[in-house]
Order: structure tokens, then sequence, then C-alpha cells
């Protein structure tokens, strides 16, 4: 007989304790393959997918979708070997006599609509009730699109009184439970500072499409605020540091997590060694990650190991945030829109500059209010001195 193999939930990042389980792209019965994904879950980060350890036949699944579960846990039971064989035998007869049927299904479904419907996570039983609009009845994927958004709004009832409930997301869930974890167990303190960046704007603008021709990837004002953090991390490394226990873990190297959002929520890719990269590397490192993010390409990999986050919510043209530092980093930088002005200059003339509000939130037990207004003045000089090579 064939052992069973019990599939736990891995560890997937320095600090994620938990998942909570978004769907199975196998049911109980069927063959899966040694590495071959089981379940897709999701943190406050990323989502996944937990492939097998095993080949043989999944014989048990135990965290049900909106579970959440913590590293260690059990996902699944892979029956293996003879052990598989016995219970695909024992589902070949069921299998086989919902076959024919299956099968004139196919054969009515043009093969677009049966992977639109797969895709969609639709049985052909759930495909055969929905309602054509094509020729002679035949269903598009248009109607399954319809089908799936009246499916949706049926969970997300507006009553009477003109309120609407609408269930939480898991990654949504996952995002909200680190907020929280991270504003309670940490004393926060914000600060806040403005910077002319009318050079590196009139820079960008004069020689964006040059640079793009070139190296086939845009420069943007992120890339050098990216810099800039990692130049001024380096005269204040407490900045860049976590907190466990009582012990003050202070990291040698940079490693800058850009907040971005995604169709379910925010997620923060890493850019890694920003503090021995050029601003050249980081403009492609920060192209490469727009690209994932656009095209829903993020792994967990990509949010891994990051030690300070930075947050641009100036893109929706606000000017000033104060964002919630990410557990367990000590200090998260927020940046605004960018702004014209006309400002008194250093002669008493007056000048129209371009200028934005920069934010550093802190972990109190940590930093002192002092050492944030320094570090923040060390960020805003080398935004204003930036090189522009």
């Amino acid at each position: 007989m064939g052992k069973d193999t019990k599939i736990a939930l891995p560890k997937l990042g320095e600090s994620i304790l938990s998942a909570v389980v978004v769907q199975w792209f196998k049911k109980v019965g069927d063959t899966v393959q040694e590495d071959e994904p089981l379940l897709e879950v999701t943190t406050d980060k990323v989502n996944s997918e937990i492939p097998s350890t095993v080949s043989g036949v999944l014989k048990e699944i135990i965290a049900q979708p909106d579970q959440e579960i913590q590293v260690g846990d059990t996902l699944a039971v892979i029956a293996s070997t003879e052990g598989a064989i016995v219970q695909e035998e024992r589902l070949q007869e069921s299998k086989e006599q919902k076959l024919s049927s299956t099968k004139n299904m196919e054969t009515y479904f043009s093969p677009a609509v049966i992977r639109c419907a797969m895709d969609s996570g639709l049985t052909m039983e759930q495909l055969g009730q929905i309602e054509g609009s094509g020729a002679g009845g035949r269903v598009s994927k248009k109607d399954i699109e319809t089908y799936l958004a009246k499916k949706t709004s049926s969970h997300a009832p507006i009553h009477a009184t003109g309120v609407e409930k609408v269930k939480m997301s898991t990654m949504r869930k996952a995002i909200a439970d680190n907020m929280v974890k991270s504003f309670y167990a940490a004393p926060h303190a914000s600060l806040v500072t403005e910077v002319d960046v009318t050079h590196i704007v009139k820079y960008i603008s004069r020689v964006k499409e040059q640079f793009f021709n070139t190296h086939g990837f845009k420069l943007t004002i992120t890339s050098f605020i990216t810099k800039a953090i990692a130049e001024a991390v380096k005269e204040f490394p407490l900045i860049n540091s976590s907190l466990e226990e009582d012990t003050i873990v202070v990291k040698r190297f940079v490693n800058i997590g850009i907040a971005v959002s995604v169709e379910q929520g925010i997620m923060v890719p890493v850019i890694r060694n920003c503090h021995s990269t050029s601003l050249k590397e980081i403009a492609k490192e920060l192209a490469q990650v727009a690209h994932k993010a656009r095209h829903n390409q993020l792994k967990v990999e990509d949010t891994k190991e990051g030690t300070i986050t930075m947050t641009n919510f100036g893109m929706s043209g606000t000017l000033i945030g104060i964002p919630i530092i990410r557990y367990p980093e000590v200090a998260i930088v927020g940046i605004g829109a960018i702004t014209k002005r006309v400002v008194p200059l250093e002669d008493d003339s007056f000048g129209i500059r371009s200028v934005l509000h920069v934010s550093l939130t802190f972990d109190h037990r940590v930093i002192d209010g002092m050492y944030g207004c320094d570090f923040l003045n060390s960020l805003k000089k080398h935004l204003e001195n930036s090189s522009l090579e």
C-alpha cells in the first residue's frame, strides 16, 4: 500500500505567519504531479500558488476557501502510488456515468466558451444553466460574464434601507489584519517636509523620449525618490531596521518596497540593493514591477525581504498622506503629488517651482523625533541635489 502525505502551508516570507485559502485548482480524486499547483492562497502582500510535494491523488482537502491557516498547518492529504490507484478506481465509475452527458455539452459549446467557463471556475452543469443569447440559444463569453456579474451581485444585496453589504476579498481581509497588527503594535509618529523637485521634473521632461528609445523603459520621479531614500538611509540606518522583541535589527542592505495598486488591493514588490544600484538600474526595476502589476504577474518572491517601504499616493493627485507602517518594518515614506507654486527665491525674487510633500511615519519605540527629522532633511537634500546622470 502507498502511504499518505500531508501537504502543509510553507513559509511564504520573512514576516508571513498565516494565509487565507483563495481557491483549489484540484478536487478530491484528481491526480496530481509533484510540484503541480494545488491551490492558491493570499496574504496581505501577494497571492501565491502552493504546489504538491509528491505525485499521487488528492485524497482529502482540509483547508477550505476563505479559511485562514497558519504556517505549518495541513492543507490537504495526497494518497501516493498504490493508495492513489485504489481511490482513482472508486471514482472512475461515477465519472463514467457523467461522461456521456458532459461530452454532449462539450460538442454543443464552443471551445472558447468552455475555456472561459473553466477559467471562471464554472462546472459544465453550471454552464448548461446559462441562458444563451446567440443563434439557436448558444452561450457566448458575454453570457458567461453576465451570469457571473449577477451571481456576484447576489452576494451583495442592496436592502430597503439603501445599504449594500460587500464581503471583503481574502486579500483585503489579509491586508486589514496586517494593518491592525502594525497600527496597534507600534506607536506611530509622523513628520512632513516639502521638497523642490523642479530640476528633476525639467530633466525628465527634456530626456524622457531619448531615454525610453535608448533603454526601453521610462525614467520617472519615483526612480529619483527611490535612489534618494537609499542614500539617506546610509546616513540614518535605524530607519532601515526592524524590531524583534527588545532587539533592533539594523539592515545594512536597502531593499525598498514600492506600494502598487492592484485590482484586489495593494501589493508591495521590493526593489533590492538600492544602496548599491544606479539610477538607471532602479528605473529598470521599477518598470518591470509596473509591468508585472498591470498583468497580475507579481509573485510572493517579488515581495520578500523589504526593509523600508515607499507609497506614492501623489499619483492620484493627493497632496499629503500619513501611511501606516508595514510590520515588521519601522518606517514608511509617503510621497504626495507634484504641484506648481510661486515661491520666494534666495535673491528675494519670485519663481514658479515644482514641489511635493514627503511624509515619514515611524515606530517611536525605535526612532526618536529628531532622528526622523534628520532623516527627512537628508532625503530632501539628496532629492534637491540629485545627480541627473
